[in-house]
Parts: structure tokens; sequence; C-alpha cells
């Protein structure tokens, strides 16, 4: 097949990775540390390394998506002169180096002056060479640049003599000598010029920037958020100017060969992200890029985006959901209800979301597409009748209703249908849910969010109604984030594993024609898309995921083994305590116990609080209820060593011990054999408990996987899941190496093979000479009738013969036996002898 029936592919000469390992980058791992594990990585069969940010961090970054200089690497991880010696060192050993780009926002660090472009702002407003970079137009604000940063109002503030006058050499503009500054803490700040002089109350109200509360930043903050994280500025990267200032050092290095690709961090927050993508298209030359887009229900990736495709969340959902039975949601939805006593769905649970998100963290952005709509309406003597009132009610239930991330619709260009789909489709549900005066507004919302003519004639290239454009789907966007996955998902405990980034927990469970009919779908359209597994942003590992998933086989044994719990530890239990997060906590205690016993108490506890003030029912990040909170917390860890716990999770890991082993090898051969790049976050080579960030974010011991790995080539067997994971996954990733052309590429290939179970999942990979590459994973291994049936069931192989390289055993072609092929162990990797 030659590469113009196959899209989405790199330009001839660039690179296509054949699979990635992502490295998380920061104080716990350097640069030249991250060379230092280039031979472990080698050997382990990956061809491109996954760093994650490399620009310049805020202090005391731990992620490096809060950058403060694009011009320079990051210091604390080892600078220019690092990254380049680890390329150097990458490609002599023929790996790739993958770059992930923050385009979207900036940090707002502590102080202000280590972003050199946001100090400029705030000191010279809009006479700054910086003043376009930013999403807020100070030409028109009063005020200037919003800075909640303050403990309490101003007035107090300045009462209390907290925020002084000073005098400093900036350490970012050295050449400009000491300078005055206000002082507020740790927090310093730009003076304008000519203002000194003043009382300070007076010289506070003349800056480009207003010192405020902090919680006046949900209600009156005036520069675009990355969602409502008033640390992180969102920049115009629309801006040609802007887009090659802050892309001009790893566009350098790109074109010097010290990159090779990229990953895109949250590209639905730009102003226009197919803009943005064909910018970098052309400057890279067709450059390998992948997007971090979720993608919601049967949602597709824009074809008109030049990428590859994904960060690989719409393949982590299918192949989890994948190993979900169904017939553990009726089970496990009574558990949910008698221990939450909400008789509830979940398309009620993400209104209800979504509508505290608006009303709340992201009123600021609420409003000002509301008084953005109201400017247009009253300057519109045909529309002036609509309120202020009118366009809130329906820009909120708008929000609400949306169903996705956001739509593409470009000031100017013709509507894509399938944003005119989602638009019209969340119209009628928000019509149902508004009061019919309020449908003529909602009508003339929806006309003015497409561009189409409404009100007077010839108006609709006007700057504000282009501004709506792009404004409200960058908070559609912000609203499906927050209210959602950062909301809703912790609310929602039917089964968590499904409650995951870019998941969709209404789907529980899918079956392997649906899996098969994805597959194919994406190797004809996205074929160097990328697939994964873990990520730095997922809230479970994908082993917690695949133990948590095993509940779903064995929902009445769990059910019953909750009760029995609840009963033995009801005199420890908080009374107070909320009913979501206990089923949370149980399930989460289900994904963390292994042989080896629960995870530390203080990984649990850090785990649950995060999870309940997102949860945001009973506390919050901004109100916490501590007395609450310190009775879960203590609840929690003495659950850790309650002897009727220990006895009953410890026989729930030996109950479940080979289920759990056939979900996390069967989901881990399938990642890294359905189409695209495979990727591996770190550490997941072996099995993990981790949870949400910071927690995945742990230093891992390279030194130990690679000695473990060392000794299983050396002929050691196998001494439990982890040397069985690792051992699966390095010889998957050296097969793909060996056989590149099967996995990506114009050429690549999938093919389902029959099976006569349910219970087993088996595919080929193939070039135009035939089937290289077959896998085979078990389904669904707790239940009953999987051990009835899947012994004596049979897999359909291609033409034969083939090497079984995880025993080096030769089996032909045809019909197999799958108790045959499954003896040693839940998945087979077969390579096809020539």
């Amino acid at each position: 097949m030659t590469e113009t029936h196959r899209p989405h592919l790199p330009a001839p000469g660039r690179r296509l990775p054949v699979s990635t390992y992502r490295l998380q980058l920061g104080p716990d791992l350097s640069l030249a540390q991250a060379e230092a594990l280039l031979p472990y990585l080698d050997a382990l069969g990956v061809t491109d390394l996954y760093l994650s940010p490399v620009l310049q961090a805020a202090p005391g970054s731990t992620h490096g998506y809060d950058v403060v200089d694009h011009s320079r690497i990051s210091e604390v991880i080892g600078g220019r002169a690092g990254l380049e010696s680890l390329a150097a060192a990458a490609h002599a050993r023929g790996l790739g180096v993958v770059v992930d780009v923050v385009p979207n926002h900036m940090a707002v660090p502590t102080p202000a002056w280590h972003n050199r472009a946001l100090w400029s702002v705030l000191g010279h407003g809009p006479d700054s060479p910086y003043a376009r970079w930013f999403d807020i137009d100070l030409e028109d604000s009063e005020d200037g640049v919003l800075m909640p940063v303050l403990g309490s109002r101003i007035g107090d503030v300045l009462a209390s003599g907290e925020l002084t006058l000073d005098r400093m050499v900036v350490p970012s503009e050295p050449a400009a000598g000491e300078q005055p500054v206000l002082r507020y803490y740790d927090h310093v700040f730009p003076v304008r010029p000519e203002t000194e002089q003043l009382p300070l109350a007076d010289l506070v109200d003349r800056q480009h920037y207003r010192l405020a509360y902090w919680r006046v930043a949900d209600e009156e903050l005036n520069y675009r958020r990355f969602f409502d994280i008033g640390t992180l500025a969102a920049v115009r990267v629309e801006d040609p100017e802007v887009f090659d200032a802050t892309h001009a050092l790893l566009l350098e290095l790109h074109a010097a060969g010290v990159i090779d690709g990229f990953r895109i961090d949250h590209p639905d927050g730009l102003a226009d992200p197919r803009g943005y993508l064909r910018r970098l298209h052309e400057a890279t030359g067709g450059a390998w890029v992948v997007a971090e887009k979720i993608l919601e229900g049967d949602e597709e990736l824009p074809s008109d985006w030049p990428v590859a495709g994904t960060t690989g969340y719409d393949a982590a959902w299918r192949l989890g959901a994948l190993q979900v039975d169904a017939a553990g949601s009726t089970p496990l939805a009574a558990l949910q209800y008698e221990l939450t006593g909400e008789a509830v769905n979940l398309d009620t649970v993400v209104d209800d979301a979504k509508r505290q998100i608006v009303t709340t963290s992201l009123y600021a952005e609420v409003h000002r597409i509301s008084t953005l709509l109201a400017d247009i309406c009253h300057d519109d003597v045909r529309l002036r009748d609509h309120t202020f009132r009118a366009l809130q009610d329906v820009v909120v239930e708008l929000l609400v209703a949306f169903d996705r991330y956001r739509t593409y619709i470009v000031p100017g260009e013709p509507v894509p249908p399938a944003s005119e789909r989602t638009l019209h489709e969340a119209a009628e549900t928000a019509r149902a849910r508004l009061e019919p005066e309020r449908h003529d507004t909602l009508d003339v919302v929806v006309d003015l969010l497409l561009g189409t003519e409404v009100g007077s004639a010839g108006r609709t290239l006007e700057p504000r109604r282009a501004e709506l454009l792009v404004r409200f789907p960058q908070v559609c966007g912000a609203v499906m984030a927050k209210g959602v996955e950062d909301t809703a998902f912790y609310r929602w405990t039917h089964l968590v594993s499904l409650c995951e980034v870019g998941g969709d927990p209404a789907r529980f469970g899918i079956d392997p024609d649906e899996l098969h009919a994805w597959a194919g779908h994406v190797v004809a359209t996205w074929p160097a898309t990328m697939t994964a597994g873990t990520t730095h942003d997922t809230k479970r590992g994908e082993d917690v995921r695949a133990r948590i998933n095993v509940l779903s086989e064995l929902a009445p044994e769990w059910v019953s083994l909750v009760h029995t719990l609840r009963e033995a530890t009801a005199e420890l239990r908080p009374g107070d305590l909320d009913g979501r997060t206990e089923n949370l906590l149980w399930q989460t205690l289900a994904g963390t116990w292994t042989a080896a016993g629960p995870i530390a108490a203080d990984r649990l506890q850090g785990y649950l609080l995060k999870a309940a003030r997102e949860q945001k029912s009973w506390t919050t990040w901004t109100a916490p209820d501590t007395s609450r909170e310190e009775a879960m917390l203590a609840y929690a860890a003495a659950l850790l060593e309650h002897p009727a716990v220990v006895e009953a999770f410890t026989a729930w890991v030996a109950r479940t011990t080979e289920a759990v082993r056939a979900t996390v090898l069967s989901t881990k051969l399938l990642q890294l054999t359905v189409p695209g790049v495979a990727d591996v976050y770190q550490g997941s080579e072996i099995t993990q408990t981790s949870l949400v960030d910071p927690d995945n974010r742990r230093p891992v011991d390279h030194a130990a996987l690679a000695a473990r790995l060392g000794a299983l080539d050396a002929g050691a067997r196998p001494g439990g899941l982890d040397d069985e994971k690792l051992q699966l996954t390095a010889a998957v990733l050296r097969l793909r190496r060996r056989h590149p052309a099967a996995f990506v590429g114009a050429d690549a290939g999938y093919e389902p093979l029959p099976t006569t179970t349910g219970h087993a999942v088996a595919l080929a990979r193939t070039t135009p000479a035939g089937p290289r590459v077959v896998a085979v994973a078990t389904r669904l291994a707790a239940g009953s009738a999987a051990a009835r049936g899947l012994p004596d069931a049979t897999v359909v192989l291609p033409e034969g013969p083939w090497r079984d390289v995880l025993d080096d055993t030769t089996i032909p072609g045809g019909p197999c036996r799958l108790g045959d092929l499954l003896a040693a162990r839940p998945v087979a990797l077969l390579e096809k002898l020539s």
C-alpha cells in the first residue's frame, strides 16, 4: 500500500518511531542520568526516547509543564549541553528523541521575575515587547493583569504593612541595575516607571497589574488560564511572532537533528489547534507529531490535522474495557447505591459536576463569554433585546450540554460538519433545560457560535464575533477537563478503573469485535498514532486498573467482601465518612494490594486527600473540611493494619492472582501490538501500584530493572509477575524493532484472527508479504465460563510455521487449541518463520 493511501505519516526522510519510552525529567532524573539509561532502554527494545518538557520551568517544578523561558533548556536537568549529549548518545545507538511541547501556557511563577516575558508585561503593560504574548487585552483593561496572590483583601494587606516597596537587581534583567519592586512575602512585582514616589496605595493602583485577594480569581480573572489554574497563563501562539519566539529553540534543535519528533500538550486550549499544528508541520518539514487530544465516545480526531495521531488515551480505555465483565455491572451498581445512597446515573453526575464548575472555578471564563455576547448583541439593534442574564443562562446550559472538549470553527472558514452537528446536539439538550423564553436567545447564540449571519446583515466577520468563535471552544475544553475528568470521575465509583483520562465509564466493557473494528479503522487512518497504557496524567497506573477490572468478573464475591470488612471495621469508620470516598477507598485497596501487602499509608492518604478534594462534594482545595479529612485519613491508615482487612485482602490477592496475571499481561501485549507507536511509561515494564500524580511520577530504579532484564536474557526463569511483564514487554519491543514495517508506516496491516471463544483475543500484524507477528491474549480469565471453555477453544493462526517468541517453540499454522498455546502463560507472541 502506498503512502497516499495512508495519511498522517511523517514526511519522507523524517523519523517514524516504532516504540517510545517516556522519561519524566526533573530534579530526580537529569538528562545525564537519562543518558546513562540508554544501554538498558536499548536492550529493552525501545526505538525512541520520549522526554517530558525540556524548556526552563518554574523554580521547584517536578514536571516541566510550567515553562518560564522558551529560550533555554532547563538548567535543573542539565541544560542544552545535556540534551545534545543525550541525543548524540541516543542517535549513536539508533534511538530517536521525542520531546513534549507546551504551547498553550506559561507559568506565573513566584517570584514573577523568573518569567522574563511576564515580568516585562507587568512592568510595562502595552508597551512591553511581550505584550502580545499573553491572552489579555491590555489596551482595554482598566486594572491591567489581575494578580490574585494576596492572602486577604487588598485594603487589609495595605493596612497591615505586608506589602512593601523595595529595590533590587532583578536576576532576569541584570543590565537594568537596581530597580524598584513591590514585595509581598515571596512574591516580587515590578514597579511602573515614574510611580515609585507615589504613596503606596496610589502606587499600587497605578501599576499595569492589579494585586488582589486570591479568591477574586474565580470571578474576575482577566487572562485566560490553563483550565482553572491561575499560575498558568495562556499564550497566544496563534500570533506568528509569538509562535516563532516560543518555538525557536525547539525548532533549531530539530533542524540540527537533536530532536526527531514532538508530543503536543493540550492543543484544545489553543485558539486554532489546526492552524498551530499546520504551522508546526511546515516548520519541521513534516516531523512525527502526536497531539494530546481527548476523544469522547465515537469522536474522531479531525482528519485535517497534520499529525500522526493522539497520545493514546483512546487505545488505553478500550484495552481496559476489554477486560471488564458486563455481568458485574449490576452488583457493583447496587454496592455503589448502598454506600452512596444516590439513585443517580452517570449523566446526572456529569451534568451536576459541570454545572458546579461553570458557576465556581470557571465562572470568570463564563462571565467573559457572556459579556462578549452581550456586547455583540448591544451593538446590533436587531439583537439588543437579548439580555445579559438570558445570554449567560444560555452559555451555562450549552457548556453543560457539550459532550466533548470543543468544536473546531475558524473565523471566516466553512464550519466543519462534525462541529456543526456537535453544537446543534448540545443546543437541543440545552433547549430542554431552558425556559421557553430563552429559546430565541439560544438560537441567536448558536448562530453566533457557528459564525452564520444573525441580526443585521454583513456583520459576520466583525472582530468581536470572530473572538467569540475562538473563546467559546476554549472554555468548553476547560469545562470538560475540570467538570468531567477532575470532578465527575472522582464522584462516579461504579468501577473506578473506567474513570480514566479519556475514558468512557458509561461503557461497562467492550467485546473483541469492537476492539478489532476500532483497530482496523486506526490502521487505515492513523497508522502512526500512539498507544498508551500508563501516562504521567493517568489517575491510576495500568496495573492498578487491571486489578480493579477483575472486580467486575467477581462482583458478587467483591460485594460480599466489602460487606464483611465494613462490618468488621464499623467501630473505626467515621460516622460522616462520604460514601463516594468510601467506595473509592475499597476499590483503591483492591487495586494496590499485592502479594507484598498494601501500599504505604502516606501514599494512600495522599491519593485519598486529592481524590476527595477533586470530588468537590464535601471538601475542596479552597475550602477544606479538615476535621472530616483527618478522620477519613485516619480510617484509611487504620484499615491497612486491621487484622480482618489484612486477612481478607491477603486472601483476595491469592484468589485473584491468576486473573490479575492474565489481565496485566494480556492488556500489555495488546497495547504493544495494536496499531500505532507503542509507548512504555517509565517503570511500567514491571507491575506498579501507581496512583494519580504526583504518585505516578516517583523515581524508578532503572538499575534494578536492567539487572532483572539481564538475568532473564541470561536464561533465568521469571520469578513472578514482574519478571513476566518485563520479559513480555522486552519481547514485543524487540519484535517490533525486528519487524517495524508490520507495526508502523504505510504498509503496516492489522488482521483479526478468529477464535471460538470470547475469552481470547487474537490478531496478526502484517506486511504486503503477509502476516509477520501474531498476538493472542486471554480475556476475562476469572469467570467460571473461561475456566471451562478456554482450554478447548481454538484460534485459527495464519499459514505457518510460527515461533513462540516467549519459549522458542515452533507452532504450525491453522487451527490451534488455546489450551496448548496458552498452557504456560495467558498470552502468546508468535513470529513468522521464513
